[in-house]
């Protein structure tokens, strides 16, 4: 089936969903998610049927909020959203600056869903009051209704009833963490950083999270980590240390964009870390880990 994708995020991982679902053990009970986002890996996950539960949680207030009444109550967020859209047309620049400024007063989801289908790429930026500030992508009117309609009623289909929320600092989140669950980490990209971003609610520690994978070995979680990457012979990010033991893959990710404007080939390749419990977890399956890695890198 198409996987449903009801909220457009820049940095998805729904075009490596597939990649990285070939990772889980297949006892996996429940998938965990620290770092929500847009969920395209719980997403897939669901869709393939390879978890029975899943915990989303991301520090975005407002977008678990959402994400709880994609869920929930999908025929209204549906309609709340085709309201929007119909009410554009014809003054599109000055709709998405009045829906800006209720959603940083309300935090309203439909106002949320409507400002992430028309920003620019789908990018979530925010001032340092905390406000979401992105311009509007002004070539598009955002997604048509119809299809915004049909992926969160795919998503509430794929997720409802097997799904809990939560809105906490992602340590928080992995503390409840147990062996038969899976947890996938997608932290804040090009390597986290004490320096609040502003693309983000809040910053991640390097250390803090290190730290916290360490846990997680001495715990024995099966874990893996969507981290750092390279484009051509430029790096992103800081790699994870070689103490925590973590098997690393390269997964390619397609043509960088800058490096298409400036007339280069270069590839955009992204790093997944395996943790030591996830390889032996493995291992015992049909096809070995090692086997996945060199068709990984084929």
């Amino acid at each position: 089936m198409t996987i449903p994708h009801p909220i457009p995020y820049q940095g998805s991982k729904r075009n490596l969903a597939s990649h990285v679902l070939r990772y889980f053990p297949t006892d996996a009970a429940r998938l965990i998610e620290p770092f929500a986002g847009s969920a395209a890996i719980s997403l897939a996950a669901a869709s393939q049927k390879r978890v029975v539960h899943f915990l989303l949680n991301d520090l975005n207030t407002p977008l678990i909020r959402l994400w709880h009444m994609i869920v929930h109550q999908p025929d209204e967020l549906a309609a709340q959203y085709d309201a929007l859209w119909q009410a554009q047309v014809g003054r599109e620049r000055q709709f998405y600056d009045d829906v800006r400024q209720l959603f940083n007063q309300t935090h309203r989801p439909d106002y949320f869903l409507y400002l992430l289908a028309r920003c620019v790429k789908a990018a979530v930026r925010y001032n340092t009051k905390g406000e979401f500030n992105q311009s509007p992508d002004n070539r598009r009117k955002g997604r048509q209704p119809d299809a915004m309609r049909h992926d969160i009623g795919g998503a509430a289909h794929l997720l409802k009833g097997k799904t809990q929320f939560s809105a906490c600092d992602y340590r928080d989140v992995l503390s409840e963490a147990v062996q038969n669950d899976i947890v996938y980490l997608d932290p804040p990209y090009q390597g986290v950083s004490a320096n609040r971003d502003a693309r983000y609610i809040g910053g991640v520690d390097y250390n803090d999270f290190v730290d916290s994978l360490n846990d997680l070995n001495n715990r024995h979680i099966s874990f893996i980590v969507s981290y750092d990457g390279r484009t051509g012979e430029k790096s992103f990010g800081k790699s994870l240390p070689t103490k925590l033991n973590l098997q690393q893959i390269e997964l390619k990710a397609g043509r960088s964009s800058q490096a298409t404007l400036l007339g280069r080939q270069d590839e955009t390749y992204e790093s997944l870390y395996l943790s030591s419990a996830l390889v032996a977890r493995l291992s015992p399956q049909a096809e070995p880990v090692q086997a996945i890695l060199w068709n990984e890198m084929a």
